[in-house]
């Protein structure tokens, strides 16, 4: 009698340890979908987020061209959108302005650059882009 509750005993015992394995291999599986559902979404929201600096930087220069074309290109100047989706984005734009000749006919050649910014350096919502162009009023 005593034989059989010891086999039994021994029995229960080793079921145990693969029923705590198991355990632990469904947690750590468990653990390692929710971080690679994390990432994902963390690169989603940071693809959003630089299409939406690019857009700011391409909006700077849009307003430098406007402002160069209107006789102010001024040396460096910064925006601050505030406006749906580029709402919190710190744009700078700078312009430099070169007169030459055609001929007999004087032109204007302007180097635009914007640099679009959200968030702070080092910080994981942060996202830079930067836009140029250069554009002259000669036919």
């Amino acid at each position: 009698m005593n034989r059989q509750l010891h086999q039994r005993s021994v029995r229960r015992g080793f079921a145990l340890i693969p029923a705590l394995f198991l355990i632990v291999v469904l947690g750590m599986l468990a653990v390692v979908a929710i971080r690679v559902g994390t990432g994902q979404q963390h690169a989603v929201t940071m693809s959003l987020q630089e299409a939406r600096a690019l857009a700011a930087a391409r909006a700077g220069i849009e307003w430098g061209v406007y402002r160069a074309l209107n006789g102010n290109c001024a040396a460096s100047t910064t925006l601050s959108l505030s406006e749906a989706a580029l709402n919190g984005f710190s744009v700078v734009v700078t312009c430099t302005a070169t007169a030459y000749n055609t001929g007999a006919t004087p032109n204007t050649s302007w180097v635009l650059s914007s640099s679009a910014t959200s968030g702070g350096y080092g910080k994981p919502a942060y996202v830079h882009r930067v836009v140029s162009g250069t554009f002259t009023d000669a036919t």
